[in-house]
């Protein structure tokens, strides 16, 4: 059996077939949907008509009507000096060729140092990232570069490399965050992190060596401290100890000049109601202090011719001591 395609392809089944056909094709193009963590920038004809969040959405079809879908809500970065494997975004690293010179740095004290740091970031606004800025994500590259070679540039390699890479970060955020926003590239910034900070591999074992004596000086410091740390309260002690020491024994002399000047004062008052008796009195109780310790005594009258045969002449110890 013959099929006349001429009787089958008749102009109002042809319109039909085409009118379906176009159909499906705007039915097919009228809706979209936004993934999570995205938001969905909607043109018409390349002017920015709204943002949408994430679901599923009518557009007008046709190509009328295009969709920009971008992640808002995750986190992406930005590598300088070093690239880590497997990166989606196309603004995460630099070409190799240009990641030396990224990290290659001058600090303020004229010396050479090789940072390497992370930016992490975050699309706050879609309409600005989109429309405000052409290669926001490289603008932003160009100038994290630039702010962070300022930072570094404003202090020694000591301060970048030890004691102030925390410094380093916090200046770099706000540097970042001023331009970003003078430059309204819909970019939020969440932080700058220094990655590895390490003098050239040339000077290397000679900055070791001198954190090597930084590290002994401050353990040998720690000691000393701790050594002043005892010897200054048990000294502290002693001293007081002297103080009380001191302070007793002047009391106990103050006393005992208030006792000898009452005792002198009593002795004086009764001297002046008898003066001839206090006299013997006194001299009584000195001979009777003075003369036990005259050892042998002889009392003879003063009339007394001579008093040899009264002394014992003889040697009484074996060393001719006479007693």
């Amino acid at each position: 059996m013959e099929i006349d395609l001429g009787e089958m392809l008749t102009p109002k089944r042809i319109a039909w077939g085409i009118g379906l056909i176009v159909a499906a094709i705007g039915a097919w193009t009228s809706f979209y949907t936004i993934q999570a963590e995205s938001q969905g920038v909607v043109l018409r004809f390349g002017k920015y008509v709204d943002t949408v969040d994430p679901g599923l959405h009518f557009k007008l079809p046709f190509g009328i009507d295009h969709v920009e879908p971008l992640l808002v809500k995750r986190t992406l970065k930005q590598e300088f000096g070093f690239s880590t494997e497997g990166a989606t975004n196309e603004s995460q690293t630099s070409n190799p060729a240009e990641q030396e010179d990224e990290r290659s740095m001058i600090t303020g004290d004229l010396n050479t140092a090789v940072v390497e740091w992370v930016v992490q970031y975050r699309i706050s606004d879609p309409k600005l990232f989109l429309f405000k800025v052409q290669n926001p994500e490289d603008t932003l590259r160009d100038l994290s570069e630039g702010v962070m070679r300022t930072v570094v540039g404003d202090r020694t390699v000591d301060e970048v490399i030890t004691f102030g890479r925390q410094d380093v970060e916090d200046k770099a955020r706000e540097g970042i965050k001023e331009r970003v926003a003078k430059y309204e590239l819909g970019i939020q910034i969440d932080q700058i992190q220094l990655k590895n900070v390490n003098p050239p591999p040339s000077v290397q074992a000679s900055f070791r060596e001198v954190d090597s004596a930084k590290q002994e000086k401050k353990r040998l410091k720690n000691v000393a401290e701790g050594q002043l740390n005892r010897e200054i309260p048990l000294a502290k002690g002693v001293a007081l100890q002297d103080i009380e020491a001191a302070k007793g024994y002047a009391k106990g002399r103050n006393n005992e000049a208030l006792g000898d000047v009452a005792k002198f004062n009593a002795v004086f008052k009764e001297y002046l109601k008898a003066p001839e008796v206090t006299k013997q009195r006194l001299y009584l109780e000195t001979m009777k202090d003075v003369i036990p310790l005259l050892g042998r005594k002889i009392i003879i009258d003063q009339d007394a011719s001579q008093i040899l045969p009264l002394l014992q002449l003889q040697m009484d110890q074996p060393g001719g001591q006479r007693r």
